[in-house]
């Protein structure tokens, strides 16, 4: 998907705001998060150039990942317009990825990172992120009482990526299963952007070392908007 069609249609939604510690944030049904204050968008695991990995190792996925996802934060970062941009860990799939990019993904993303700030958190499949792709590289961001990391643990004010949440929900006599954010108004676990990212169940042990009971909220990603659900009423 080129990043020209990826743009068409995207348009900002009807905010649905997405609590952590002090701070408000507007959930995208998209899979962002934007905080108006600073003028700061935040995308998890982007996991660039998946699909090449895996057909190296004999398992071929049509190679339109990467610019699929590309294409998906372009319409974002277009529609927010943000002052900085945090990707949360996760953004290359392996060690050698970044070398594995199509020029022209790398100039959407030199065109992506132009007259805004830039930050790639490290993450645990891409820990030495490259220098040559512009931006700055971090281990984690702390912005007032909000910590942006790659892997979630448990704290106040924490936004992470790394587990992929995914919401299991029954409606209309069917069930349906989508990538959402876990939130329970002190912290918050992203979803996977990219293309081929899987999901992780919110009822896996996992989330439940973060969070302390089943009342905390999964805002999944719908066609327009975020559903708002209680990961007691997941399965």
């Amino acid at each position: 998907m080129s990043s020209e069609k990826a743009l068409e249609g995207h348009q900002p939604q009807a905010a649905t705001q997405v609590q952590v510690a002090d701070a408000a944030f507007e959930g995208d049904p998209a899979g962002a998060l934007y905080w108006p204050g600073p003028g700061l968008l935040a995308v998890a695991d982007l996991h660039l150039e998946k699909g090449s990995s895996f057909a190296a190792r004999g398992v071929l996925l049509p190679p339109y990942d990467t610019a699929a996802t590309l294409g998906r934060l372009a319409a974002i970062v277009a529609c927010y317009d943000p002052q900085r941009v945090i990707a949360l860990g996760d953004s290359f799939h392996d060690p050698d990825a970044h070398g594995r990019l199509a020029p022209a993904d790398r100039d959407t993303i030199a065109s992506l990172q132009a007259r805004r700030d830039w930050i790639w958190i490290s993450g645990n499949h891409d820990p030495e992120l490259p220098r040559d792709l512009g931006g700055v590289v971090a281990s984690e961001v702390a912005i007032g009482a909000i910590a942006f990391r790659h892997e979630p643990t448990g704290a106040v004010g924490e936004i992470a990526g790394h587990l992929h949440p995914k919401a299991r929900v029954a409606t209309r006599g069917r069930s349906m299963e989508r990538r959402c954010f876990a939130c329970d108004g002190d912290r918050a676990v992203m979803p996977a952007f990219g293309a081929y990212a899987g999901g992780l169940s919110i009822r896996d042990v996992a989330f439940a070392t973060l969070f302390p009971s089943l009342a905390f909220m999964a805002h999944v990603l719908g066609d327009n908007r975020l559903h708002a659900i209680t990961a007691a009423r997941c399965y």
